[in-house]
């Protein structure tokens, strides 16, 4: 691990990011530029003392997981990526595979939108991002372990997870994560992930290995959906899928329109919905 390089490489990718850069207000007057190593940490999901040491290098040896934090929190490119990995000694996640990096175009979108629940999603369903006001309304998917950021393993196989739609909309919502993995991995057919997924599932979930032997087949699209949220009750909301130019990765935003129910309980879950959330402690 190559501490010195590590440490100059952190320091100069903070400095180039305005706050409005990761959707955060210019607040005070800044003595110098770029972002606080404090608001760098909050994005990563870290405590400040261990971003602090990795840039005085004297930190621990960062986990693959806390790289790819970093990676999203600096808003790297692809490249820049590859390079954090290597100066720590590790192997960078393979590119065709979809290793998870989300690209920092989107990452500046999800930044954007303040007021609406949006994640970034794999074409798996694995959740690689979410905003604040997607943990409010879903919880905060991010900090489970991977494994258990896939919505489709949530939805089958975690309680909790089929817990966030009304029970009359479950049959639907199965269906839909059925037809859009067989899409996947039909195109997808020398990728182990989603066939790996789909074994999972069928073993370990009657009802998925029922809708996966119909064959259905279909692409994630536009929906309304409804939620149900502890807080703020019932909420319906219109599902936005825009997808990247690889198609690896889906930008999901929930929307409300304006005048509607629905649109002031989104308003009341940016008041009282978000006062729980905080970064975790490494």
């Amino acid at each position: 691990m190559n501490r010195p390089e590590l440490a100059d490489f952190l320091r100069r990718s903070r400095a180039r990011l305005a706050p409005s850069d990761v959707g955060l207000a210019p607040g005070a007057r800044r003595r110098t530029p770029g972002l606080r190593r404090e608001e760098v940490a909050a994005l990563a999901g870290m405590s400040v003392d261990y971003y602090t040491r990795l840039e005085q290098q004297r930190g621990p040896h960062p986990s693959r997981q806390m790289l790819t934090a970093l990676a999203r929190a600096l808003r790297l490119t692809d490249d820049e990526r590859d390079h954090l990995f290597h100066l720590t000694g590790e192997e960078p996640p393979r590119r065709a595979s979809g290793s998870g990096h989300v690209r920092p175009g989107l990452l500046l979108v999800l930044d954007r939108l303040h007021d609406t629940p949006t994640q970034v999603v794999t074409d798996c369903g694995d959740v690689l991002a979410q905003n604040a006001m997607a943990k409010a309304l879903v919880g905060d998917v991010m900090s489970a372990p991977p494994r258990e950021r896939n919505l489709a393993r949530r939805f089958f196989l975690d309680p909790a997870g089929r817990a966030l739609f009304p029970e009359e909309d479950r049959p639907r919502h199965a269906r839909a994560h059925v037809a859009s993995l067989r899409a996947v991995a039909a195109a997808r057919p020398d990728d182990p992930e989603p066939a790996a997924l789909v074994a999972e599932l069928r073993a370990r979930s009657e009802e998925f290995a029922a809708l996966w032997d119909e064959h259905q087949v279909a692409q994630r699209t536009p929906s309304t959906k409804r939620f149900l949220h502890p807080v703020v009750g019932m909420i319906e909301l219109d599902c936005e899928v825009l997808l990247s130019h690889e198609h690896r990765q889906h930008l999901v935003l929930h929307t409300a329109r304006p005048g509607t129910e629905a649109h002031e309980q989104l308003r009341l879950l940016r008041v009282v919905g978000l006062q729980d959330l905080a970064p975790s402690e490494v």
